[in-house]
C-alpha cells in the first residue's frame, strides 16, 4: 500500500473499506517451531527479531483477541531510560537505542516523540538520589542534566513549586526520553513479522499446555492442538494464569493501574513530569489530551477496571502539582492489568520446564521495554542464552536472593 494524500481522501470517501490489511490473519498449523503467546508488543517484538536476527521462520504468534487490544493499547505510552540499578539500566539503555531507529527499521510512524522526561525532587535526600541516577544514565551512555529550583522555574513554569507540603527543590532531565503510540508499536512489529513469514494468529485462545515429564509439546487452543519445540509467554497481566495452565507458580501478583486523558487542550506540557513526592506523572499527548497515572489499586485481579479510592489519589496529586488544570475535563479513564513481581523488576529465562520460556514480570515498565525485550526473548529462545543486558533477569533470583529492587515497587503482599 502505498499511503498519501491522495490515498486518505480516496478511502475516506468511499467509508475506508479499500485499505489493504497490514498483515496477513493467519489460521494455524498443526506445528511450528517456535510459538509465542501474546500478540501485544512484547510477543510481536520477539517474532519480529526471532525472524530477523536469527533467520528463523516457522513463528506463530497466538493472540486471543485482536492486535492491539491489551496492555500495548492501555499504558501512558511513555519511553525513557532513566534507571540505577545495574542490570536495569543496561536494558533500558539497550532499549531506548532501538526505540530510536524503530521508525527507520519498521519503516512505520509510531510517532515516537523525545519530548523529555522530568523527575522532580522534594528534598535534599531526594536531590542526592536523582544526582546518583543521573550519574548512572551518563556511565551508561544515556543522558541526564540534574536542574536547580530556578533552573525549573524557566523550564516548567507551570508547576507548583512553592506548595509548602511538597516543596521542589530541582529535578533530573532525561531529554531522549519522551513518548511513542502505544497500538502503532504493534501494528509496525506485526507488518514487519508478517513481510518476514512470521503467522499471526488472532482470536485464538490458549486454553492448556501439553506437557509430559516436565517437557512442553504443545498448546491447546480454541483453533485446536498445536505443537512446537519452544513456546515463549508474554502475556503481561495474564502471565500466573498461562503458566498455571503448565503448573507453574511464579512470584508475580496480578494489579490494576489505571490511567486517565482529558479534554484536547492547546500545548502546555512540553515534557513529561513525574513528581517525586507521590507516584505520579503527566504528559500530554499529540491530540492535546493530559495524560496522567498513579500508582496500582492495592488488590489482586485481573478485571481491566479499577477502584473510586486510587483515582481520588490521582486528582489530588495532579491538584497539588499544577492547580492550573483544576478546569479540565477528564474524558476517560482505562485500566490495564499489570503482572507486578515482588521485586518490581521483570523476569527473561527459561521456566523449570524444558521447551517453555518466560517473558513476564513488567510491572510499570512494560511498553518502555518493548523492543529490548523482544530483541533478548528472541536471544533467549534461539540460542538457549541470556543477551547480556538481560542477564540479570532470571527466574531463581528470588529463591537466591539477588533481587533487582530499583525503587521499592515491587508488589509488596504484605500490604494487602
Amino acid at each position: 500500500m502505498n499511503y498519501s494524500a491522495w490515498q486518505i481522501l480516496k478511502n475516506g470517501l468511499r467509508g475506508g473499506k479499500n485499505w489493504r490489511p497490514l498483515w496477513h490473519s493467519k489460521e494455524p498449523k498443526k506445528s511450528y517451531d517456535i510459538i509465542i503467546i501474546g500478540g501485544g508488543g512484547h510477543g510481536l517484538a520477539t517474532a519480529y527479531y526471532l525472524a530477523k536476527n536469527h533467520a528463523l521462520k516457522n513463528i506463530a504468534v497466538i493472540e486471543k483477541g485482536y492486535l492491539g487490544g491489551g496492555n500495548v493499547g492501555r499504558n501512558t505510552t511513555i519511553v525513557r531510560a532513566n534507571y540505577l540499578l545495574d542490570g536495569n539500566s543496561q536494558f533500558f539503555s539497550h532499549s531506548l537505542k532501538l526505540w530510536e531507529s524503530m521508525e527507520q527499521e519498521l519503516n512505520f510512524n509510531t510517532m515516537m516523540s523525545q519530548r523529555g522526561i522530568l523527575s522532580l525532587g522534594h528534598s535534599d535526600g531526594q536531590m542526592d538520589s536523582l544526582a546518583r541516577r543521573g550519574n548512572m544514565m551518563i556511565s551508561q551512555g544515556d543522558d541526564a542534566e540534574l536542574l536547580s529550583a530556578e533552573e525549573l522555574r524557566d523550564y516548567v513554569p507551570y508547576v507548583n513549586q512553592t506548595d509548602p507540603r511538597f516543596p521542589i527543590y530541582g529535578g533530573l532531565l532525561h531529554r531522549r526520553g519522551g513518548t511513542a503510540r502505544h497500538d502503532a508499536v504493534a501494528w509496525g512489529y506485526a507488518r514487519a513479522a508478517d513481510r518476514l513469514g512470521v503467522d499471526i494468529i488472532q482470536n485464538c485462545e490458549v486454553t492448556g499446555m501439553i506437557v509430559n515429564n516436565k517437557t512442553i509439546s504443545g498448546v491447546q487452543t480454541t483453533k485446536g492442538k498445536i505443537k512446537a519445540d519452544k513456546i515463549g509467554m508474554a502475556v503481561a497481566g495474564r502471565t500466573s494464569q498461562v503458566a498455571d495452565m503448565a503448573g507453574l507458580k511464579l512470584p508475580i501478583e496480578s494489579h490494576v493501574l489505571q490511567a486517565f486523558v482529558s479534554e484536547g487542550l492547546k500545548p502546555c506540557v512540553d515534557c513529561e513530569i513525574s513528581w517525586g513526592a507521590e507516584l505520579f506523572y503527566i504528559s500530554q499527548s499529540d491530540k492535546g489530551g493530559l495524560v496522567f497515572g498513579g500508582d496500582i489499586d492495592k488488590y489482586n485481579t485481573y478485571a481491566a477496571r479499577g477502584n473510586l479510592p486510587a483515582i481520588e489519589n490521582v486528582m489530588e496529586a495532579a491538584m497539588a502539582l499544577m492547580p492550573m488544570i483544576g478546569r479540565a475535563k477528564v474524558l476517560r479513564s482505562w485500566g490495564g492489568i499489570v503482572d507486578m513481581t515482588m521485586d518490581g523488576s521483570p523476569i527473561i529465562d527459561k521456566t523449570p520446564i524444558n521447551g517453555l520460556y518466560l517473558d513476564g514480570g513488567w510491572c510499570y515498565g512494560g511498553f518502555k521495554a518493548t523492543p529490548a525485550s523482544g530483541w533478548c526473548f528472541a536471544h533467549l529462545l534461539a540460542t538457549d542464552e541470556h543477551h547480556e543486558v538481560a542477564e540479570k533477569y532470571t527466574l531463581d533470583r528470588f529463591e537466591k536472593g539477588y533481587l533487582l529492587d530499583e525503587e521499592a515497587t515491587g508488589a509488596t503482599p504484605n500490604l494487602h
